[in-house]
């Protein structure tokens, strides 16, 4: 419930401020909240789509495998621990899964706590000593508990949003000024317009990207935190320097980079990672 009341307040938040913008600047508003609905439709759109389609498409994305019965020590070991987990934090037990790649990784998705996904790779359980795998699923639980997913997919949403209006609206605004009275300036203006508007969709949208990540390493702090809180400090600490002993290590693909227990590291600037520095999230865990 806490959830989609603060759907509809950002949403609200956002046409009261766009109505002020509008009749500061003169523009009418009716044409304008046309555009602001459209550009809320579209936005929103994907985010949630990608949501509530969230564990099959990352079941999809990386192979892995449900388990529904343990067939070996490992996967018994596994469920016990997720669900040790999930009671202690007064969680239902997400399903399990696991994936066969060389890195060492983990991540949790779903469109909401009572219906959520953790799956682990096979380089994570071989990589890693049991004490620093709890630690990782605890990560991951952590993630769920604080309705990661769900938040990311509204903000993301919300950015849509923006995106989609702003460029759009300045581009109208920048088409209409060409003031032209030829009978081929509806064309040209047409041209300008989707121009303008695309240049400007790519930029608001690496601006957007920028607050995503940022929240996305936020999160990252809290879910780190949590494991914390979970199952001590020391085995999170222990789990992350064990990620940083890897020379190359092989990245996620996509959206599911910014759920995993790891992310891209020197390989883009800063404001568009969507994990901390590993040494930040240690540094963060020893201050608790």
């Amino acid at each position: 419930m806490m959830r989609i009341l603060l759907f509809l307040a950002t949403n609200m938040a956002v046409l009261f401020v766009f109505n002020i913008i509008l009749s500061l600047t003169g523009i009418r508003s009716q044409d304008a909240l046309g555009l602001l609905i459209f550009a809320g439709l579209f936005g929103f759109a994907g985010s949630l789509i990608s949501l509530f389609f969230s564990k099959s498409m990352a079941l999809r994305a990386v192979n892995a495998e449900v388990i529904h019965s343990p067939r070996n020590a490992t996967e018994m070991w596994l469920m016990q621990t997720i669900q040790r987990l999930a009671e202690k934090d007064d969680l239902p037990m997400p399903e399990v899964a696991i994936y066969y790649a060389e890195e060492m990784n983990a991540f949790a998705t779903g469109p909401s706590k009572n219906n959520s996904l953790v799956a682990v790779s096979s380089g994570l359980l071989n990589g890693m000593t049991e004490n620093e795998v709890e630690a990782v699923l605890a990560h991951e639980m952590s993630h769920i508990k604080n309705g990661d997913m769900v938040t990311m997919a509204l903000l993301q949403g919300v950015l849509n949003t923006f995106v989609i209006f702003l460029s759009r609206l300045i581009a109208n605004a920048v088409a209409s000024s060409r003031g032209d009275d030829e009978e081929e300036s509806g064309v040209m203006s047409s041209g300008v317009y989707f121009l303008v508007s695309m240049v400007l969709e790519f930029i608001f949208g690496l601006l957007a990207s920028i607050i995503a990540m940022w929240f996305s390493r936020q999160r990252e702090f809290r879910a780190d935190a949590g494991a914390a809180r979970l199952v001590g400090k020391q085995k999170m600490i222990a789990a992350l320097r064990r990620l940083e002993q890897i020379p190359d290590p092989q990245d996620m693909q996509g959206s599911l980079a910014a759920f995993g227990i790891d992310g891209k590291r020197g390989s883009v600037t800063d404001l568009f990672l969507s994990h901390p520095p590993l040494e930040k999230r240690i540094e963060a865990l020893e201050k608790l």
